[in-house]
């Protein structure tokens, strides 16, 4: 014969005065507490609806773009909560990342992490003077060159046959290695 709702939640609450000390008063409302939760769990069981204790998902009312918060990023898919939403996770959904952003309308550019990470990264990049070696490189590839010092030589190469100098520009730290390794 199964157990009654009071007589599980007496056990349970047993079993916690067993590992803890509890008043009167304290067990009173702990098994008030108990035998509501199972009271409800059985109304949820024989509704058909599946009960998720504890695992509430986010209320995310309006666009996707709400998802992406300053010190987290939640998946949209089951509403887990993380830092950034790793490859490894979307796999578990079945998705890539670009798969991801198209099916919730979010930019292929926007970057699937907390704002405040992406922050961080972008102002370590500017530091590491990425963005001006990514503009030397993007104009080595087309074949024009706006640096200073290519700018000056182009002036200097206009005047009627007067003598020109160059400016040498200091070799970046990765030409440096290489040349330290051959």
């Amino acid at each position: 014969m199964a157990k009654s709702l009071v007589e599980m939640a007496a056990e349970l609450v047993q079993a916690q005065c067993s590992s803890t000390s509890l008043t009167a008063e304290e067990m009173a409302q702990s098994l008030q507490a108990t035998y509501n939760v199972l009271h409800n769990l059985q109304q949820d069981e024989s509704r058909g609806v599946a009960a998720d204790v504890g695992l509430a998902k986010p209320a995310l009312t309006g666009s996707p773009e709400k998802s992406i918060q300053k010190h987290k990023i939640v998946c949209l898919e089951c509403g887990e909560e993380f830092k950034t939403l790793s490859s490894k996770h979307l796999q578990t959904h079945g998705l890539t990342g670009r798969e991801y952003r198209q099916k919730w309308g979010l930019s292929l550019r926007q970057p699937l992490c907390a704002r405040e990470l992406t922050d961080r990264r972008k102002k370590l990049g500017k530091a590491r003077g990425l963005p001006d070696n990514l503009r030397k490189s993007i104009a080595a590839r087309s074949g024009k060159t706006t640096t200073k010092a290519s700018a000056g030589t182009k002036k200097a190469t206009a005047g009627a046959g007067k003598k020109t100098t160059t400016r040498k520009s200091k070799p970046s730290a990765a030409a440096k290695s290489a040349a330290t390794k051959s």
